[in-house]
Parts: structure tokens; sequence; C-alpha cells
């Protein structure tokens, strides 16, 4: 939405007050019980619905995006063998030469050489990765002890990385299938993209058989999702890197529903920055891409590639809530959020989500 002619970069702007109970800490026990707040960006009229209205909310001819990154159990804790200090790390990467990129957090400073021992689901203890170096910002590199793959190391010691103001990102055994989307595929995420976490395999069927189409895409979501913005001007924020795709497929088929008169509906923030990041370098048509981006969309950004947008209520003064206030226009959505708060709608990754058309 055009929203020239003002400044919208002082990140108070996007400060708003939030009740702690509203923070959602559990899942619905069914995904489309979520409530639905439609939000229309031209009229500026919001209604109130829940997941399950979705296929009457939507056209046939529309055409769902949908992020298929899978959440790897990337969060691991253990001890310095060589202290005996209990240490806990976030999975990040791994490079071509099999060194991992860790976020870590310990008492003291950890050298070269020295060796972590990791704790299993069960408790038990073993030594399985040495530092190789210290990195900036609180990262480590390392390397596994024993020649054995990342997705087999990660799902022996790792656990659901859940964001902080979810139980302390402690995870219980049913966050493995909720904190996940049912059509996720490619593992490489730290965090859900939560939009999709309200749709259920009957849903999809069912707005498929309405005339919706849907197209996958992938962003790996990095830990920068969990970073708020540490600078009073949003200009001077930098934005994390994350890895994503738009395979041809799906572009065909989004490009074939705007030759058609019909809306794209991205389900989620990370959908958007993959379409918005694809059609960047392709002069607005729907093109094959894939690779990093760290692109920041707040206001005034025009977007090239979507019509409508899913997307779960952020934290506030995040680059989230500016990506939505983006595309509904800042007034209307501070407006939205304050509505929700005083509706008691349910906020961040497990809560309730709003649908702007």
């Amino acid at each position: 939405m055009n929203q020239t002619g003002r400044d919208y970069s002082d990140v108070e702007l996007y400060r708003y007050e939030l009740p702690r109970e509203l923070i959602a800490q559990h899942p619905l026990e069914h995904r489309i019980d979520a409530r639905l707040l439609l939000v229309h960006r031209q009229s500026g009229e919001i209604e109130h619905f829940y997941v399950r209205d979705l296929p009457d909310l939507l056209r046939s001819g529309d055409a769902l995006v949908l992020n298929d990154s899978k959440v790897i159990p990337a969060r691991l804790t253990g001890t310095r063998t060589s202290t005996g200090g209990r240490w806990e790390g976030l999975f990040l990467r791994e490079n071509d030469q099999g060194v991992w990129e860790i976020l870590s957090k310990t008492r003291g400073r950890l050298t070269a050489g020295e060796t972590i021992s990791l704790r299993d689901l069960e408790g038990r203890q073993v030594p399985a990765l040495s530092v190789v170096a210290h990195l900036d910002g609180g990262h480590l590199a390392v390397r596994p002890i024993d020649a054995v793959d990342r997705s087999s190391l990660l799902q022996r010691y790792g656990r659901v990385p859940l964001p902080p103001y979810i139980r302390d990102g402690q995870m219980v055994d049913k966050d493995i299938e909720t904190y996940q989307t049912v059509y996720a595929r490619a593992p490489g995420s730290v965090a859900a993209p939560t939009a999709g976490l309200h749709f259920t395999k009957d849903l999809i069927r069912l707005l498929q058989a309405r005339g919706v189409s849907t197209a996958a895409v992938t962003l790996h979501v990095g830990i920068g999702t969990f970073r708020p913005v540490s600078t009073r001007n949003l200009a001077e924020h930098k934005m994390h890197s994350e890895w994503g795709e738009l395979p041809e497929k799906s572009a065909e088929r989004l490009q074939a529903c705007r030759n058609a008169g019909g809306r794209v509906v991205a389900v989620g923030t990370t959908s958007v920055r993959v379409l918005e990041s694809a059609l960047e370098k392709s002069n607005g048509e729907y093109a094959a891409w894939s690779g990093d981006t760290d692109i920041f969309i707040r206001p005034p950004h025009e977007f090239r590639s979507i019509d409508a947008l899913m997307t779960n209520f952020h934290l506030p003064q995040s680059t989230l809530l500016a990506l939505v206030a983006a595309f509904s226009g800042y007034d209307l959505a501070m407006r939205a959020y304050h509505h929700a708060i005083e509706q008691r709608y349910r906020f961040f990754s497990y809560g309730d989500c709003m649908l702007i058309i």
C-alpha cells in the first residue's frame, strides 16, 4: 500500500502494550479453531472469523503460498568437558567443510580444541562437539567429533527451539508435532513459519476443492527472527540473511493465477520475503529463484508479488510488524492490533492470526 509522504522509520511507532496473558503458551487442540481477524485494506473494515472459515473468505482462482521449510531440533544442551560448566547452543548452519556455526551460551570463553558434551533426550551426556574457533556475537565454529551427519546428531541430541516467550523456550513432547506445519518438507528452520501452523491437511484439501491452488516456497527461518530491532531508526537496522527458494513450478502457478485475475495470498511473512526477493530480481514477473536474502520490508515498500497476507500477530517493534504495516498501511495495522488486544486475541507463534485483503 502506498504510504509515501510520511516517515515511518522511527521504531517507537511500532510499540504497543500487550497483556502478558495474551501471549499464547500452548496451541489450541484443533488448529483451525484459531481466531482470524479479517482486515480490509481499502475500506479499513475489520471483521472476526475463524481459520476454519477460510474456504468462504478465499475465492476460486486464488493461490495460497506456503513456506515448506521444516523446523529442525536445533536447540542443544550439555556441558564443557574441561570445566563441567553448563552449556547451551542453537545450531545455525553447516558449511561445505562440515563445520557448524552455533549460537553459544555459557560462562567464560570457549577456546579452540575444547570439547562440548551434549545431553540426549534421556539425559545421557556424550562428548560430541569440538570447538574450532570463537566467532563474533557469541557464535562458535564447531565440528562433530564423530563422523556423523548433521541430521542424525540433531535428532539424537536436539530439542525444538521454541521462542523464549513460550514457556521460556522449554519444549514439551507435544511441541515436536505442534510447532511444525503439516506440509513441512525441507529441513532448515530454527523457528516455525507460524502462520502455516493453522492449516490442517483437511483444510488444504477443502480449499483445493473450492478452486484455491497452493504453491510451495522455501525460506529457512534463522536466529534473527528472535532478535529485536536494535536501532532507533529502522533504516539503520541490518536484517539477518536467510536462504530461500521459489521453485519453477510454483512460479508458473503464481503467474497463471495472476494472469487469470486470481489473488496471490501469502501465508506468513516468510513467504512474502521469498516472493518479493524473487520478483525484485525478475522485473515483476514470477520466475524461479533461489539464494540468500536480507530484504527488509517496511513502509513505504511497494509490493509486487502478493494481493493478500495471512499472518500471526507479531512482537512490538519487530521487523515483522513493520512488514505488516507496509502491506496494510501503518494506521490500519496498529488499529487492527489494538482491536485484537481489546477482543482478547491470542498473540505470537501459538496464537491467532489475521488475514489482510
